[in-house]
C-alpha cells in the first residue's frame, strides 16, 4: 500500500445498511486519496470469546459475510482470528499493532456506535487522541434510519426472530437468506412425490425465522429456482430434529454436494403432525399451489 490505507473495523454482521455506508465511503475516500480502502474485521464473534452467553445469533455466516463482502467497492478485507490475547489488547494495542504496522493506516472512519478495544474503550474520543499521538485521521459516518430508527443488527435480528422477513430485508437492503451445501438425506420426500434438498451444515450460530413451511427461491453456482421448504422438525415421521429441506418446483436436476442459497419469500403454515401420509400428501399439494403464488405475486424480486 504505496499511498496507505483507508480503514474501517468492526464485526460488519448482516453487512446491513448501516454497514454498507461505511463501507462506502471508505471506497470514495481511498478512490479520491489514491489509497487503498480495509475492512477489518473478526472471526469468530468477539462476545462469543468475551461472553458466550451473551453471543447473539449471526445474521451471516462466516461464508456468507465473504460473499456479501466480495460484492462491495472494498479493496481488502482483513479478517481476524479473535481470541482471548486479541479480546485482552488495549485500543493503543490493537491500533498501533493491527492498523498501523499491518494495513498502514492513515484514515480510520468508523460507525457511530463504534467501539474496540479491551472492554470497548476504544470510543471516538480515545481513537482520535491516539490519531492524534500516531498521525491518522478519524472521521464517523452517521447512522442510517429506516421508519425513524436507526439500521441495526439487533434490531434486523429481532425482525428476523419475530418472522418479519419483509421489514428484515428493508433493513439489510436485500433478502434475508441461509446458505449451505446440499446434503443426503432420508429420501422421503422422494417417496411422497416432492424430491427435496437437505442443508446439512447450516452453523447453529445462524439466526433462522421461525419453523414452518415456507415458499423460497434457491440460487446455486448454475440457475435459481423457486420452491417450498419446511423448517423445523417432521412430526408425521416423528423426527424431532430441526432440519431445512426445500422442494424445488419445474427442477429434476441433482444438486447434492452444491453450495446454494435459500431466500425466504413467505411462511405458508406451521410445522404441524398428520395422522397418515395421504394426508401429508394432499397438504403438499396445497402448500405448492399457495407457494407457487406467493413467487409470482407483485413485489416478489427474484434473486439477482
Amino acid at each position: 500500500m504505496p499511498n496507505g490505507s483507508i480503514v474501517t473495523v468492526g464485526s460488519f454482521d448482516g453487512v446491513h445498511l448501516g454497514h454498507r455506508a461505511v463501507l462506502q465511503e471508505i471506497a470514495r475516500r481511498a478512490r479520491a486519496a489514491r489509497r487503498a480502502s480495509v475492512l477489518v474485521t473478526f472471526e469468530p464473534h468477539p462476545l462469543e470469546v468475551v461472553n458466550p452467553q451473551a453471543a447473539p445469533p449471526l445474521l451471516t455466516s462466516g461464508p456468507e459475510r465473504r460473499e456479501i463482502l466480495a460484492q462491495t467497492a472494498l479493496d481488502y478485507v482483513l479478517f481476524l482470528r479473535f481470541d482471548r490475547q486479541m479480546a485482552d489488547l488495549t485500543p493503543e494495542d490493537f491500533v498501533r499493532g493491527v492498523l498501523l504496522e499491518r494495513c498502514d493506516m492513515r484514515e480510520l472512519v468508523i460507525g457511530h456506535d463504534h467501539g474496540f478495544g479491551r472492554g470497548r474503550s476504544g470510543d471516538v474520543e480515545t481513537l482520535r487522541e491516539l490519531g492524534g499521538h500516531y498521525g491518522f485521521d478519524v472521521d464517523v459516518v452517521a447512522a442510517v434510519d429506516v421508519a425513524d430508527q436507526h439500521v441495526s443488527s439487533s434490531r434486523i435480528r429481532r425482525a428476523v426472530a419475530g418472522g418479519n422477513l419483509a421489514g428484515a430485508a428493508q433493513l439489510l437492503g436485500r433478502p434475508y437468506t441461509v446458505s449451505g451445501t446440499v446434503g443426503q438425506g432420508e429420501r422421503r420426500g422422494r417417496l411422497l412425490g416432492v424430491p427435496t434438498l437437505n442443508f446439512s451444515d447450516v452453523p447453529p450460530q445462524k439466526l433462522l425465522p421461525p419453523d414452518g413451511v415456507y415458499a423460497v427461491r434457491v440460487e446455486w453456482r448454475d440457475g435459481c429456482a423457486g420452491g417450498m421448504m419446511n423448517q423445523g422438525p417432521r412430526p408425521t415421521f416423528q423426527d424431532g430434529r430441526r432440519s431445512l429441506e426445500a422442494h424445488l418446483f419445474d427442477f429434476d436436476g441433482d444438486l447434492y454436494g452444491e453450495w446454494v442459497r435459500v431466500e425466504w419469500v413467505e411462511r405458508l403454515r406451521e410445522v404441524r403432525r398428520f395422522p397418515s401420509t395421504e394426508q401429508l400428501q394432499q397438504q403438499l399439494e396445497h402448500d405448492r399451489t399457495r407457494a407457487r403464488a406467493a413467487l409470482a405475486a407483485p413485489g416478489s424480486i427474484p434473486l439477482a
